[in-house]
């Protein structure tokens, strides 16, 4: 994650100025959109860095360590490794950005994954997720204790009712919902919450990281994330520092769209089989001379 942020003293003056022109804020995101489809290459790198900047998620009520067990295999092969391979990426250690779950399944993720041997961190919600309704104490509460079984990055739920009183709270990356909300991840509260970040950057100094969190199910709506950061904050907050994807389901889309490559020819090489006349087939890839 991003260093810490420090604080700043509060300037009621700096927000009073904020304006949002709405009309104009959709237009923007819908010409994100709309603009050209990545091909081949192209969108194999992008795809592969939306993967890096992913934060694995499982937030049901019926979690069990053996699911999380598979979610935190999945986090360390994102991709099949046939696929990694005909990219001449398989030894760059491509995996997710971190594995999401609740407190109460942070140890089985921590021993999961150190039984895997990586370093991919635990990343926790806590403070009353989703409604955030608790009262503090319970909060803090539960964040000490999802560090305590090994979470390193926490997800906290702010008091939104502070917030809609004028009472502002702080943070090192900024989220734009639990995930578990009607309406989710959009782009053009995205394209809001990118400026302000950009405006907090240009009167601090300070890089607040940014995750869209929720409904996030395509590689194409990974990519328009992607591009919307680049275009807002610059490719220096295309990093898993920086920039995170809150999905669960994503990954299984991704690696459809990767496979197979545009320059890359699927071949099939078949084999005699065990004596039971039967063959054995099996497909591989190799690059296509342009």
């Amino acid at each position: 994650m991003a260093a810490r942020n420090t604080g700043t003293e509060l300037e009621l003056g700096w927000i009073s100025k904020v304006y949002v022109n709405p009309p104009a804020v959709v237009r923007h995101a819908e010409q994100i959109q709309k603009w050209r489809t990545l091909k081949g290459n192209w969108q194999a790198a992008w795809l592969l860095k939306a993967v890096t900047c992913i934060d694995l998620t499982t937030l049901s009520g019926d979690d069990t360590p053996s699911n999380v067990h598979r979610l935190c295999f999945k986090a360390k092969h994102p991709i099949r490794e046939d696929l990694l391979k005909a990219m001449d990426m398989h030894d760059k250690g491509i995996t997710v950005a971190a594995v999401c779950v609740y407190p109460a399944r942070v140890t089985d993720a921590v021993n999961a994954l150190k039984a895997a041997g990586c370093n991919i961190p635990v990343a926790s919600v806590a403070a009353g997720f989703p409604s955030g309704q608790t009262p503090l104490e319970t909060k803090l509460a539960e964040i000490k204790l999802a560090v305590q079984y090994g979470a390193r990055e926490i997800d906290i739920v702010i008091s939104r009712s502070l917030v809609l009183s004028g009472q502002w709270e702080g943070s090192d990356f900024i989220k734009t919902s639990t995930g578990k909300e009607v309406e989710n991840a959009t782009l053009p509260v995205g394209t809001v919450m990118m400026r302000a970040i950009k405006e907090f950057y240009w009167q601090t100094g300070f890089k607040v990281g940014f995750k869209p969190a929720g409904g996030i199910r395509t590689a194409k709506e990974a990519i328009t994330w992607l591009m919307l950061v680049k275009e807002e904050l610059g490719t220096e907050w295309l990093k898993p520092e920086l920039f995170r994807l809150g999905a669960s389901s994503l990954l299984e889309d991704i690696e459809k769209q990767i496979y197979p490559p545009r320059d890359w020819l699927l071949c099939t090489s078949t084999r005699p089989g065990n004596g039971l006349n039967t063959k054995s087939t099996q497909d591989y890839f190799y690059k296509r001379s342009l």
